[in-house]
C-alpha cells in the first residue's frame, strides 16, 4: 500500500488502516494494533483521545500525519518503535532510548517489583549490574528512597543513555562505568539485581528488532547464556550481607541451571519465580 501525501490530514481509523497496510507486509504481527500504538506514540496522544476525536469527527492534523507516515516507513524496516519515538515506557516513568542501548521490556517490571517488595523497609546498598538505560536502578531508586542504588554499565554506547535517564529520573543513583566486577562498591550489599545478557551465543533471535537493533553485549553470554550469571553468583556469594539477596532475569528454560549455579556458589534458598503468564523468568537466592 502506498502512503498518502505527507500533507494530508486523516481520520484516526483511516490512518490506522493506512499504517497497518504498510506494516503488515514487513512481517509485523498484529499490524492493526501496532498501527494504533505507533500513531499514539508519535502524535503524543492516548488511544482514548484519538478514539474520541474519531467519534467527534475530528481529523488528525496534517503535521502529525506527516510525522506518523515517516515513522511508519521506519517501522516497516523493523526499527523498534522505541527508537523511532526515542522513549520506552516502564512502570510509572519513561526512559530515553535509542541506538546502542537495550530496549526495556515489560517483563523486567517483575524483577523491579520483586526487588522493591523485598527492599521496602531496607537500608544499605543495592547494585544493578548491566544497567543499560537505567530501567532497574531507576525503578528501585524511585520506589525505595532509603537504599543507595549503584548502576554499573560497561558499554560506551549505553552509558550516555544511562547517565541521561538517571539525571532526569533518579539523580541520587550512583552510576559507574567499566567492567562491573571492578566497580562493585566495597562492603556488604543489601541486594544485587540484574537483567543480564543471557542468550546463548548460537541462539540468534528471530525478531529483526532484537537481532538487528539490540546491542550484542546486552544479549549474548557464552555457549549456554550463563557466563555473566556465573560471575554475578560469585560476587553475590562474596559480598551480600547476611540477609542480602541476588535476583536475575532469564529465559523460561534457564531457571534450573541458574538455581544450581547459585547453590553451587554457596547461596541459599535459590528459587525461580514465574511472571503473570506463568513463565519462569526470575531466579532469586539469599546469602543466609
Amino acid at each position: 500500500m502506498m502512503l498518502h501525501h505527507d500533507s494530508d490530514p486523516a481520520m484516526f481509523r483511516d490512518l490506522c488502516r493506512e499504517v497497518a497496510g504498510v506494516l503488515a507486509p514487513s512481517g509485523i504481527v498484529n499490524a492493526e494494533r501496532e498501527a494504533e500504538l505507533l500513531i499514539a506514540a508519535v502524535s503524543g496522544r492516548s488511544l482514548g483521545d484519538l478514539q474520541l476525536d474519531q467519534l467527534l469527527g475530528r481529523s488528525i492534523a496534517a503535521d502529525d500525519c506527516r510525522r506518523i507516515r515517516l515513522a511508519t516507513a521506519r517501522r516497516a524496516r523493523r526499527e523498534p518503535l522505541q527508537h523511532i519515538t526515542g522513549t520506552a515506557p516502564f512502570m510509572d516513568f519513561e526512559l530515553a532510548v535509542g541506538p546502542g542501548v537495550f530496549v526495556p521490556r515489560p517483563e523486567t517490571e517483575l524483577l523491579v517489583a520483586f526487588a522493591t517488595g523485598e527492599l521496602a523497609d531496607a537500608t544499605g546498598t543495592v547494585i544493578d549490574i548491566g544497567a543499560g538505560s537505567g530501567t532497574v536502578a531507576i525503578g528501585i531508586a524511585r520506589a525505595c528512597p532509603n537504599v543507595e542504588v549503584v548502576a554499573l554499565e560497561a558499554s560506551p554506547l549505553a552509558w550516555p543513555w544511562l547517565r541521561r535517564n538517571v539525571r532526569e529520573l533518579a539523580p541520587n543513583v550512583d552510576t559507574r562505568f567499566g567492567d562491573w566486577v571492578q566497580q562493585v562498591p566495597e562492603g556488604p550489599l543489601a541486594a544485587i539485581c540484574s537483567n543480564p545478557p543471557y542468550v546463548p551465543s548460537t541462539a540468534i533471535p528471530q525478531d529483526p528488532e532484537v537481532r538487528c537493533f539490540d546491542p550484542e553485549m546486552a544479549l549474548y553470554s557464552g555457549a549456554d547464556g550463563l557466563d555473566e550469571i556465573r560471575r554475578i553468583a560469585a560476587v553475590a556469594a562474596a559480598q551480600l550481607r547476611s540477609d542480602g539477596f541476588v535476583v536475575v532475569e532469564h529465559t523460561e528454560d534457564q531457571g534450573e541451571a541458574i538455581r544450581a549455579c547459585f547453590s553451587g556458589a554457596g547461596l541459599k534458598r535459590a528459587t525461580t519465580i514465574s511472571d503473570l503468564t506463568d513463565r519462569p523468568r526470575l531466579t532469586v537466592a539469599w546469602q543466609g
